[in-house]
């Protein structure tokens, strides 16, 4: 089958975003993290979900578990607000210096087809502990073990 050349640059952006948020099994867990971390940022806005990763096998792309869905992160002064392809979690954050904590909040619930992205968010955000950023484009949310991740790419404002 004949992949249109879009597909294929796509398919190439993501493996490479991937991989930045895949972690290595070899290195140790003490290793320390890029230094991109920028203090205090400002994360306001929104942010594209480009990849939930818990280990090397295991990941939710949501562009791929349901294409052509914008499923994103919103940050306001101290709220957040995620939407999937069918359901939303909100709640308060705080961010202070690289630490980022995401407080409990509300979540929809409607049964949805494609349950991926919603039951990975489940399971990592009360994980989620440090954010690293990178140019006011990208955001790596990270949780308590070095692969395990959130990352978020800055989303296009449209008028």
């Amino acid at each position: 089958m004949k992949l249109p050349t879009k597909s294929l640059i796509a398919a190439a952006v993501v493996a490479v975003i991937a991989a930045g948020c895949a972690g290595n099994k070899a290195k140790e867990s003490t290793e320390a993290r890029p230094e991109t971390t920028e203090t205090n940022a400002d994360i306001r806005g929104q942010w594209s979900i480009e990849n939930i990763v818990f280990n090397d096998s295991d990941y939710v792309r949501p562009d791929e578990a349901v294409p052509g869905v914008n499923q994103y992160f919103l940050f306001e002064d101290s709220t957040y607000f995620i939407m999937t392809n069918c359901n939303s979690i909100s709640g308060q954050y705080t961010v202070k210096g690289d630490s980022i904590t995401l407080g409990d909040g509300a979540m929809t619930e409607m049964a949805c087809d494609n349950m991926a992205t919603e039951d990975a968010l489940r399971r990592i955000l009360p994980r989620i502990s440090t954010m690293d950023t990178q140019s006011d484009s990208v955001i790596r949310l990270n949780g308590t073990t070095p692969a395990e991740c959130i990352l978020l790419k800055k989303s296009r404002q449209t008028k």
